[in-house]
């Protein structure tokens, strides 16, 4: 991440997106510029050409809720790229720490997981640092490395590439889910670890990172491939944790009776039937 405004560098990566035809307007010869002119946005927003730019250089600091409205009718941002920015601009004038919490888990979550031995169930923590397991989850990932990291196993392990039979596709939730993420805490060192540690060793990481999608965990089906067991589909559920609001329950299930309903079984077999839910050590600089 560089020094600039977070909001800056999500308007500049979305306005150089764009191309005016996108939004309306004409294109007279040849552009020096990526996408939009500063000077566009400013007018299709309804504000002067010299507030858009203090905006992009993290110079304003207390947009409006209608300036903000305006900015993303103007850059054509969906639902959540909206409420991405509306994020983004509270964080300019409320400078805030990582909240407390990330890494905690109560014990009755834990519980829950144990509760579970057919379905693997983890807890993610914002930054996409799996926080706790049942034996389950940690089997049905048993080819990577470590347990540890959505996004460093994802782009870091090569274990990766396999696992995610549409890896693509999941790399690029993964970064949107991440951006997301940022958007709640932009001050977070955790987050900023991770997306400098990826943003370094990866490219492919890197070129996600620089487009600002932004999206939260969706419910769409996963494609996965496990070492021993093979293709498995899977559908799943996210909620939020109750009393910890950056962190996410994420439970795999399968149809029942269905092909991975049995890799599931035996996955759970080869674990020798153990469901005891283990708590991760809260992740440390340099663990990414």
């Amino acid at each position: 991440m560089s020094d600039s405004s977070p909001l800056g560098e999500f308007l500049r990566a979305r306005r150089e997106a764009l191309k005016p035809q996108d939004v309306g307007l004409p294109e007279h010869g040849r552009r020096r510029v990526p996408g939009l002119r500063r000077e566009e946005v400013a007018m299709l927003a309804g504000v002067s050409s010299d507030y858009y730019m203090r905006l992009e250089q993290g110079r304003e600091t207390g947009p409006s809720p209608q300036v903000v409205a305006a900015v993303a009718a103007a850059l054509h941002f969906d639902g959540e790229a909206l409420d991405h920015l509306r994020r983004l601009a509270r964080a300019l004038q409320e400078r805030r720490g990582a909240p407390a919490g990330h890494g905690r888990i109560g014990p009755q979550l834990l519980r829950l997981l144990d509760s579970w031995p057919d379905t693997p169930a983890f807890v993610l923590g914002p930054a996409l640092d799996v926080l706790a397991h049942n034996s389950l989850a940690a089997a049905l990932h048993s080819g990577f490395q470590r347990f540890d990291n959505l996004a460093r196993m994802a782009f870091l392990d090569p274990a990766g590439r396999d696992f995610y039979r549409d890896w693509a596709r999941s790399a690029q939730a993964c970064v949107a889910e991440l951006r997301a993420a940022y958007g709640h805490d932009p001050d977070s060192p955790r987050i900023a670890e991770v997306v400098a540690t990826l943003s370094a060793k990866s490219p492919e990481f890197a070129d996600l990172w620089a487009r600002h999608d932004v999206k939260a965990k969706t419910q769409q089906p996963k494609s996965l491939a496990h070492p021993e067991v093979g293709a498995l589909e899977i559908q799943f559920s996210a909620f939020t944790v109750n009393g910890a609001p950056h962190q996410q329950l994420v439970v795999y299930q399968a149809e029942p009776a269905g092909a991975t309903a049995a890799a599931f079984a035996e996955l759970r077999a080869r674990t020798g039937h153990a469901s005891t839910a283990r708590a991760e050590p809260a992740p440390t600089a340099g663990t990414v």
